[in-house]
């Protein structure tokens, strides 16, 4: 059968369902979800492929600086790029090396390369490399609440480290640090330590810059050629990099022996046993500039008078007519053959003040010029003259072989003539040369001037001192520290011997000579009278410098009274019993480990934080500790007891996990002091 269907009939269109709608809607909306889950799944697997790739070991870097976490998943490092950000569209990453090509700048060459030497110490070697000459490179390194340790002695000096307001990069080089307070030190190095187990040293080849901002609690780590006294090395262009390796361990002492072994010189040698166990007496705070013949026996006589032992009389500034000259002035000492003779039969061996200047007046200046023995204008034709704290003179050229060999020659002939046992080598910072240069051999780091210096004490290591190090470490001489004021604080006074030791030791040099007892009695800078330090400053500076590597007087203690004497006399006597003994044994071991000798408190207890910001006691070795009164009108002083069993100077024990001992009574005559018992 069939349906008839009329003619211009046309068949209905069916009704959507309200109901379909939004079914259609949500099938949509659905497959929108779908594609943008599958995008932001993609997204994410991109992202997790560039944050893989942006990762080595425990350092995540971005385009702004990077992180480095420890074992335990804490940041311990952390810097920030402020010279420019990196693309990270130019970062590969291959093995065990995260390189960039690119930066909001333009062209680099950037790498991380990732070095594990022990299970327990991960090191990070970071490179940051311009292409555009005259340019800076600046990187921001964080203090992440940690305390930091390390750098270079300083005029106002604490442990930790402790700066300051706002300091633009300026060239990180060895500077007297006495008269330019503001001034990185005469020692230096360039290496940082912290107490979460992070160190970093600069490398040599950068021209390095340091600044910082106390507010931000950052330090600068800045490359720069241009304004600076950095020149690349002959044959390169004045392309900046920066350049350094950042090794995390598991505790600040493992990881500073990490450091020390691996990027530090080590001594060759120790000095002569008498300057660890005996006094040495300088002339200088005591006479300064009126030294002469008649003054120098007395002093001897008087030394042996008041029974006192002697590693060496040091003869000060001025014996000689004029500055540069190696002989003695014969107004002075007119018998200085005789003289000599004397005191050795009285068995005093005799050491003198030496500095690399040639002042314009020595009968010396015209034999230098003739020979070019002299760091010179930069037109090489002229010396160039310079001014430091005794006159206007020329500065040997200790880049130059030949005036090398006339320094050492003329040292040479004091020892034949007189028979002089060795110097005392003052001065040597880049600060004293002129601000523009020539020397024989190019300085593509300044400091290696300071290192070049030190090298003349080699011949006379037994009973030589230097005041600059860069890279000396292998000199195997004692280092003394800066000269004193006879004040109690931490700028340059009593209370800055133990920080600036420690600072040094942690530089890796081990042999130190803390100055004179009693500081250096210079005028408007001695608390007490204008020619003697305060009484009791004397007796409690006496007190800690016997148990350092090295005692020195100059104000003797027959200055003042009886019992300075005989506290003196007792002193003396401890340090050549008690502390000499210890020191030699651990001086014979520094030429292999590198190790201080002269220890902060956290070396025992490297994970109690209390030892971190302990600045008034300090360890000889891991089994002594010394607790001095460092505060005027002061008869007790808190101690602190790291984890073990000690013993103390009066004969008490005490057992502990870290104990605080409070207003422990330590009288004028008394050093707390402590031995390990355990």
């Amino acid at each position: 059968m069939y349906t008839f269907v009329p003619e211009r009939i046309t068949p209905s269109k069916p009704k959507t369902s309200k109901e379909v709608k939004p079914m259609v809607f949500a099938v949509c909306f659905g497959l929108v979800l779908v594609f943008a889950a599958v995008a932001a799944w993609c997204y994410y697997r991109v992202s997790l492929r560039k944050a893989e790739l942006l990762r080595t070991e425990k350092l995540n870097l971005n385009k702004e600086g990077f992180i480095i976490r420890n074992q335990k998943e804490d940041v311990v490092f952390r810097v920030a790029f402020r010279s420019g950000a990196l693309d990270l569209d130019s970062c590969n990453k291959e093995e065990n090396i995260l390189r960039c090509s690119r930066s909001s700048k333009g062209k680099l060459n950037f790498f991380i390369m990732t070095v594990k030497p022990k299970d327990t110490i991960t090191c990070y070697r970071v490179r940051w490399e311009e292409f555009v000459a005259d340019t800076v490179v600046e990187h921001a390194m964080y203090w992440e609440k940690a305390h930091w340790y390390g750098g270079s002695e300083m005029s106002t000096q604490h442990w930790p480290i402790k700066l300051s307001g706002e300091q633009e990069p300026k060239p990180f080089v060895t500077s007297d640090v006495y008269s330019f307070r503001n001034s990185s030190g005469g020692i230096l190095e360039r290496y940082w330590l912290s107490s979460k187990a992070a160190a970093i040293k600069i490398n040599d080849s950068v021209p390095f810059l340091l600044g910082w901002n106390s507010t931000e609690e950052t330090l600068y780590f800045q490359a720069r050629y241009k304004d600076s006294p950095y020149r690349p090395p002959v044959g390169q262009r004045l392309f900046p990099e920066l350049s350094y390796r950042v090794c995390v361990g598991s505790d600040v002492t493992s990881i500073h022996k990490y450091m020390v072994r691996r990027y530090f010189y080590k001594p060759a040698r120790k000095p002569s046993e008498s300057m660890f166990r005996y006094p040495i007496w300088s002339t200088w705070a005591q006479y300064k500039k009126d030294i002469n013949q008649e003054n120098l026996l007395r002093f001897a006589e008087n030394i042996k008078m008041h029974k006192f032992n002697c590693s060496h009389i040091e003869i000060d500034d001025m014996y000689s007519k004029t500055y540069g000259e190696f002989d003695f002035d014969p107004l002075k000492f007119p018998n200085a053959t005789e003289m000599f003779q004397k005191l050795k039969e009285d068995g005093f061996q005799v050491t003198l003040w030496i500095h690399p200047f040639i002042n314009y007046n020595s009968s010396n200046f015209g034999e230098g010029i003739e020979r070019k023995l002299f760091v010179m204008e930069p037109t090489g034709r002229l010396p160039a003259l310079v001014q430091w704290w005794n006159g206007i003179g020329a500065i040997l050229d200790f880049t130059n072989p030949s005036a090398r060999e006339w320094f050492q020659y003329n040292l040479k002939q004091l020892r034949v003539k007189y028979g002089i046992a060795s110097f005392k080598f003052d001065a040597g910072e880049f600060s004293y040369l002129p601000e523009q240069f020539s020397t024989f051999k190019p300085l593509a780091d300044p400091s290696t001037f300071s290192r070049r210096y030190t090298e003349m004490a080699i011949p006379f290591y037994e009973r030589a001192e230097l005041r600059v190090g860069y890279q000396s470490q292998n000199i195997s001489c004692f280092f003394r520290i800066i000269d004193r004021d006879s004040v109690w604080g931490y700028e340059l006074g009593l209370k800055s011997l133990i920080p600036t030791v420690l600072t040094i030791s942690m530089l890796g040099y081990p042999f130190i000579l803390p100055d004179m007892i009693g500081g250096n009695v210079y005028q408007n800078k001695t608390s007490g009278s204008d020619d003697l330090p305060d009484r009791e400053l004397y007796i409690r500076w006496l007190e800690l410098s016997a148990f350092m590597p090295s005692m020195q007087f100059s104000i003797p203690p027959w200055r003042y009274d009886r019992e300075v004497v005989e506290i003196a006399q007792k002193f003396s006597q401890l340090h050549e019993s008690l502390v000499a003994p210890l020191v030699l044994e651990l001086a014979g071991e520094v030429t292999d480990t590198g190790d201080p000798i002269i220890r902060p408190l956290w070396w025992i207890a490297p994970t109690d934080e209390v030892t971190y910001t302990i600045d008034s006691q300090f360890l000889i070795g891991d089994t002594l500790m010394v607790a001095p009164v460092l505060e005027p009108g002061k008869q007790e002083r808190d101690v602190y007891l790291p984890s073990g069993k000690w013993r103390s100077y009066k004969g008490e024990m005490f057992q502990t996990s870290g104990a605080l001992l409070t207003d422990y009574a330590v009288d004028l005559d008394e050093v707390a002091y402590f031995t390990w018992a355990s």
